[in-house]
């Protein structure tokens, strides 16, 4: 019987060369699918989720492993296999309010990355909405609210929509989901404006 690790904290990512690192469409997918799963994954199984090669896929994974975001699994018997994981479930990229241009410019590089994907799910969405089923297209949501809030109640709601989610979350319900389960993609930012 395998044993599951501890539940890891948030690891915060400020370095700029990291952050470059990161802002790549493939490593960010392969990012993502490993930080939602427990025992890792091969560059086999990233490559289908990145798009990529399998060697393409090793090249983005040593990568990863170089920055300090993933790491080598142990084997699951086949000493051939490498298998990788990561060391977080969860990320946040910080360059800090006292930031360097050069440490901005990553995290804009960054942040970038990750809308274009998070608005490239929502156009695909839209595109296929109407062949899903019933339930799938009434139960999707989009959502743009001003809320007048102060500081203090910003972080609370941050709070209570982690708390919400986390229940939710791949990593916690891929060994035994809900039939009928899927991914789903949710978004929520909370920022200010002037």
């Amino acid at each position: 019987m395998t044993q599951a690790r501890p539940e890891r904290q948030r690891v915060t990512i400020s370095d700029p060369q990291v952050m470059r690192a990161l802002a790549h469409p493939a490593r960010l997918a392969i990012m993502e699918h490993l930080s939602s799963l427990e025992g890792g994954a091969t560059a086999t199984e990233c490559a289908r989720i990145a798009g990529q090669s399998p060697s393409a896929t090793s090249y983005h994974l040593r990568a990863l492993a170089k920055f300090g975001l993933i790491e080598e699994a142990p084997s699951r018997g086949d000493a051939r296999e490498r298998v990788w994981r990561s060391f977080s479930p969860s990320y946040y990229v910080e360059s800090g309010q006292d930031a360097d241009s050069d440490a901005r410019a990553a995290e804009l590089a960054l942040v970038d990355a990750h809308l274009t994907r998070d608005g490239q799910r929502t156009r695909d969405w839209i595109r296929r909405a109407p062949e899903e089923p019933v339930e799938w297209y009434r139960a999707a949501w989009f959502s743009d609210s001003l809320l007048l809030l102060t500081a203090e109640e910003l972080a609370g709601l941050n709070e209570a929509v982690q708390g919400l989610l986390e229940p939710y979350r791949r990593r916690l319900r891929v060994a035994d989901p809900p039939e009928g389960a899927r991914t789903v993609a949710v978004q929520y930012r909370a920022v200010p404006i002037d």
